[in-house]
């Protein structure tokens, strides 16, 4: 874990977290949720989104969250757009970011500054069925089953250490609306449950 996490922990201090979202935000209202619920020891402290419109972004303002708009064709390269990002972040002292949903890759510096420290959920069971499209895909392949991996984000797409993953089985009848819904359930579950494993130190990284 890393150094200084757990003392923080145990003063009673929650860690402090930022959520990347692009779109709806059903992960953003989960973990609100959970904390709300106190499931969870930590302070939900911005999130930073790259569209405007994202009804993320109305979520954020209804639970009281910052939010910083952050549009990539505002700036000339990725690394500047980045760049923006961690100025602003600096305010909020971030010990975990949570990838929900953010449709942008990080650069290599990017996750190299946040190492171990950048979580993301993906509606496989990784490594199989990477990418935008991986509900419709296991559909389209016939699979027999998928799931949910939470990982740390390295500089691969879709890829990193595995946090925790869970398998759901794809009914015959299943649509790709079904299988979503059943998908963002288990990705509702599981993403509160991997942040707990941080922050009581119970991941070890090599």
């Amino acid at each position: 874990m890393r150094k200084g996490l757990s003392r923080k922990n145990n003063q009673g201090e929650s860690l402090n977290l930022a959520i990347f979202a692009s779109g709806n935000g059903s992960n953003f209202a989960a973990l609100i949720k959970a904390v709300r619920e106190k499931k969870i020891k930590v302070k939900l402290v911005v999130l930073v989104c790259d569209k405007p419109e994202a009804f993320v972004v109305k979520r954020a303002q209804k639970a009281k969250v910052a939010v910083i708009l952050v549009k990539r064709e505002d700036f000339p390269s990725r690394l500047d757009f980045e760049a923006a990002i961690i100025q602003r972040l600096k305010n909020y002292k971030i010990d975990l970011i949570a990838l929900a949903g953010f449709m942008r890759l990080l650069s290599p510096d990017f996750v190299k500054r946040y190492r171990n420290r950048i979580m993301n959920i993906h509606p496989s069971l990784l490594p199989v069925f990477k990418g935008a499209q991986a509900i419709r895909d296991a559909l389209s392949a016939r699979a027999d089953s998928t799931g949910v991996t939470v990982h740390f984000v390295d500089e691969e797409i879709d890829h990193g250490p595995v946090i925790l993953q869970e398998k759901i089985k794809i009914r015959s009848k299943d649509t790709l609306a079904s299988l979503e819904k059943r998908i963002h359930l288990l990705e509702h579950k599981l993403y509160p449950q991997a942040i707990k494993l941080f922050y009581s130190g119970k991941i070890k990284f090599s």
